[in-house]
């Protein structure tokens, strides 16, 4: 046999292999008897042998490298497994009671003349891990705290909702209202988990995949911060994540394991729902998803629990002696696994245990139909139990449980591991009949045969509903349940606004730094200053917000335990146990699951969290806008903030972070009150007006999104007798027009604001037009207005009509309108139809580009002297003036050459 110096050195699970051998002959004694085993006993036998090892020396605290994945059996064997509390006959009645409400919730609702559907092949497959959760685990809210987490996956809805009639929490009545929300009202239930529909009940939104495990993520990491900054008890909190396999395969699903394990958050159990299957196929036919999985965890330093096969393997795999079995178990790959789901005992017999006479023997003294219900580990209380406890009582790691079930379980052989089984939605009558026989339900073939199938209800003195709310009590509560708690904040009064009204003076700085500026005042404030969570991905310098660190610190439940290499700077990087910012890295998607961790605990915890996220404005909407309408179903609140905003401020970057179209992205979004502020006094006002939305004592759930950006200018003090109420409702005259004899409008917002200014002062020095300067804050707002008014007006013919505000304001000015901003048209084009005169709008419609700012703008018509000609271009058409001034404003402006703009200031960084 070869030595180790004789062989190339090579790297074996991270143990390298050219480590000095200080005593060869040793050395080689061992890998003789391991030569031996094999020969003798074989590498079955041997490969045991080894397992036994790692598993002596992990016991003696030897480092050992971890193995990428296990034998395809239970992580917890049977001599393992604790005692279970429950009365699992009690609990299968239950079962099957659930069982059968959601699939006959499900299949009414497919009743001719509704047809809205739903699924019922997911909840099938995890009904007994839900159920045991239910009865053992899941911590109520009873005791005046958050309890537990839980994220439900979505197309598991119908199950809940059947378990919570049975808890008399929903009537028949509800139950038949399932995906009929407006038409049944109030009575529908939502299709999926949405707590804005469905507000005293679901908490977490889930049904877009990948974006539950991310989000309990981030939940358990925020139950920790609050606790560690002295907020909330989430001590008892655990976060439960139900996800499918199939699932897994979304970016998002594991993008942000690493920063579970390297937390330590032990807190948190993701319970995977293997059932083999995706919505139309197989997860991995060829592979086996459960190793896969197993090897993705292992690696970013999660504990892993397989659950793969229920108590009726355990004799067998006691039986296997050489490992002929697991061997068999480890090398069958999943698509054969759900064909074995299918097909008969005598198939199972001839096909999986035929073989190998080892395994024929194995099985020689049992029936086919013993053999056809060997099951899976996720059908069965007492395994699953044993994982769930395991996990709640595992430390300094995060767990995960790997639970094989099969998609469609019990639904009958035309569901049960059917490729089509998740979008089959109706039972025939013998579909009914041979499900209600298999989970024992007295209910007669002629109430199957007439009508619509009928829900089963034990009775609410029966045994099983008595046991269900004993559960329930005992572990303290209904879940799901959403409460809010939170009382109104005190907020601060208008000194905390002061300074930043006052303007820059003589000093240049853009509106990010202005809302900076403002942040830290408010953080400052006795009453509210600490519930402000400022979140940034890693670019908290790019935003000026290193100004934070000496006092606010960076969150990291380990401290600092390094000496940071700019210690002896003022604004040094500094990180801290109870730190108030969070910094996820670069990951906005982590960033925004953060956010809305934080600005949904009011409800969560019962208490008020006020989250702060700043970034690139290219990667807010546009990257994370998924997440954002999940925000809006969570009904979380907090302040969004897009800096280094617009398609010209950050020209220096180039097309990929030159975003011009984030504003008309947020439109989209009910929840969001998108502003695109000009001047610090503006965002004073907003952001005042937007804590007492969202914390005041009227308080409504929505967000606030500011764009901001990265262009120095010298902020103006607030005018005198400023127009509050239309800052906030989306326009006011910023400037009156201050000579010329032709009037006219601009209309300009953000960065747009100083363009038009000095575009009213050229029109009014060079061409006699009197041009009034306008500040559309909002433009998104003034339509939302503008569109509630008009649907109240088709509906209430006979009232007074209503105006909308854009229209009330702009009546009485004389047009033309001219709008423009550093975005593309689509953003002010909103506003077009209420405009009380000739309008036009000018924008960066566009990919960007790097180059100056002024070159840019003057590429996109929207610098300043572009504004000029488009005002010149509306009054020539109203014939106000002769067209013949438009080519002299063109050659005067040299406004077809690019590169005769002036550059302006640099603008290539934040």
């Amino acid at each position: 046999m070869a030595s180790g110096s004789d062989r190339n050195p090579i790297i074996i699970g991270g143990l390298p292999s050219q480590v000095p051998d200080f005593d060869p002959e040793e050395t080689a004694e061992w890998l003789d008897s391991l030569d031996a085993a094999i020969d003798e006993r074989g590498r079955e036998r041997a490969r045991y042998l080894m397992l036994r090892l790692i598993e002596r020396a992990r016991e003696k605290r030897v480092a050992v490298p971890e193995m990428r994945s296990t034998d395809y059996i239970n992580t917890i064997a049977t001599k393992d497994e604790p005692f279970f509390p429950g009365n699992e006959e009690i609990e299968r009645k239950i079962l099957n009671a659930t069982r059968w409400n959601a699939a006959v919730m499900v299949s009414r609702a497919q009743r001719p003349g509704i047809g809205v559907g739903g699924h019922i092949a997911t909840f099938a497959s995890s009904a007994s891990l839900y159920d045991v959760g239910f009865n053992h685990f899941f911590r109520g809210k009873d005791d005046g705290k958050g309890g537990d987490q839980v994220f439900f996956q979505g197309h598991a809805s119908p199950g809940i909702y059947a378990r919570a009639y049975l808890l008399d929490r929903l009537s028949e009545q509800q139950l038949d209202a399932f995906r009929q929300e407006k038409s049944k009202a109030p009575y529908g239930l939502s299709s999926y988990p949405h707590p804005r529909l469905m507000p005293d009940f679901w908490e977490f939104p889930t049904v877009s995949m990948g974006l539950g495990p991310l989000g309990a993520i981030f939940q358990a990491r925020m139950n920790r911060y609050l606790e560690a900054r002295g907020i909330a008890d989430t001590s008892d909190s655990h976060v439960w994540a139900f996800l499918g396999d199939g699932e897994m395969d979304e970016p998002e699903s594991l993008g942000q394991l690493s920063l579970a394990a390297r937390e330590g958050l032990d807190n948190l159990t993701f319970v995977v729902n293997c059932n083999l299957q995706r919505l139309d196929g197989p997860v991995r036919g060829n592979g086996k998803i459960i190793q896969e999985l197993e090897s993705q965890f292992r690696g970013a330093g999660w504990n892993v629990i397989k659950l793969v096969w229920d108590r009726s393997w355990d004799p067998l795999l006691a039986q296997d002696r050489d490992g002929v079995l697991v061997n068999k178990l480890n090398s069958t790959p999943d698509g054969q696994f759900q064909t074995y789901a299918t097909e008969t005992g005598a198939y199972i017999r001839e096909h999986f245990f035929g073989g190998d006479h080892r395994l024929r023997k194995m099985v020689e003294n049992m029936t086919d139909d013993q053999i056809l219900h060997l099951g899976r580990g996720g059908h069965d209380h007492r395994k699953i139990y044993a994982a769930y406890k395991a996990a709640k009582e595992h430390k300094g790691q995060p767990t995960v449980i790997l639970a094989q079930t099969v998609k469609g379980w019990t639904l009958g052989p035309n569901f049960e591991g059917r490729n089509a089984t998740h979008q089959m939605k109706k039972l025939t009558v013998e579909d009914l009949k041979r499900f209600r026989d298999r989970l024992h339900l007295p209910i007669s073939d002629k109430e199957l045969e007439s009508g619509l199938p009928p829900y089963y209800h034990p009775g609410r003195n029966s045994e099983e509903i008595q046991y269900m709310h004993d559960r329930r009590k005992e572990c303290g509560g209904y879940v799901p349940t959403r409460v809010v708690r939170a009382k109104p904040l005190n907020l601060p009064d208008d000194k905390a606004y002061a300074a930043v009204k006052k303007g820059s003076g003589q000093q240049s700085i853009a509106t990010t730094m202005a809302f900076v500026r403002l942040l830290k005042d408010l953080m400052r404030d006795k009453e509210i200053g600490k519930r402000f969570v400022p979140i940034a991905p890693d670019e908290y310098r790019t935003f000026g917000m290193d100004s934070l660190f000496p006092s606010a610190k960076i969150y990291n439940p380990l401290g600092q335990t390094y000496e940071s290499v700019d210690r002896e700077l003022l604004l040094a990087y500094k990180e801290s146990p109870t730190g108030q910012m969070l910094h996820d890295g670069i990951s906005e998607a982590g960033c925004t699951a953060s956010l809305i961790a934080a600005g949904s605990a009011y409800a969560t915890h019962g208490e008020h969290m006020i989250p702060v996220y700043v970034f690139y404005s290219m990667f807010g909407f546009q990257r994370t806008g998924d997440q954002f309408w999940q925000m809006g179903d969570q009904l979380a609140r907090g302040f969004v903030l897009g800096a280094t905003a617009g398609r010209t401020t950050l020209t220096g970057e180039g097309l990929q972070h030159a975003d011009g179209h984030s504003q008309l992205l947020a439109s989209t979004n009910p929840a969001c009150v998108a502003y695109d502020p000009a001047f610090g006094f503006e965002i004073a006002h907003i952001v005042k007006d937007g804590l007492r939305r969202m914390y005041g004592p009227d308080s409504e759930d929505v967000f606030y999104y500011l764009t901001v950006y990265n262009e120095p200018i010298q902020q103006p003090a607030e005018p005198e007798n400023v127009d509050v109420d239309g800052i906030l409702k989306g326009l006011y005259r910023y400037k009156a027009a201050e000579g010329g004899a032709i009037p006219a409008q601009i209309l300009a917002s953000g960065v747009a604001v100083p363009w038009a200014v000095e575009a009213q002062r050229i029109l009014a020095e060079e061409w006699n037009v009197k041009a009034d300067v306008w500040s559309a804050t909002s433009w998104n707002e003034l339509r939302r207005d503008a569109v509630a008014v008009e649907e109240y007006n088709l509906l209430h013919p006979e009232e007074e009509q209503r105006v909308p505000y854009v229209t009330t304001k702009l009546s009485g000015h004389e047009g033309p309108f001219v709008a423009v901003s550093d975005w593309m048209r689509s953003v002010p084009d909103q506003i077009a139809r209420w405009v009380p005169g000739t309008y036009q709008s000018l924008g960066a419609d566009g990919f960007g580009f790097a180059d100056t700012r002024g070159a840019a703008r003057r590429f996109f018509h929207i610098d300043a002297q572009s504004v000029v000609l488009g005002v010149l271009t509306e009054l020539a058409k109203e014939g106000k003036i002769d067209r013949s001034a438009l080519k002299q404003a063109i050659d005067r402006y040299q406004l077809l050459d690019v590169a005769a703009a002036d550059p302006g200031a640099a603008g290539g960084d934040a």
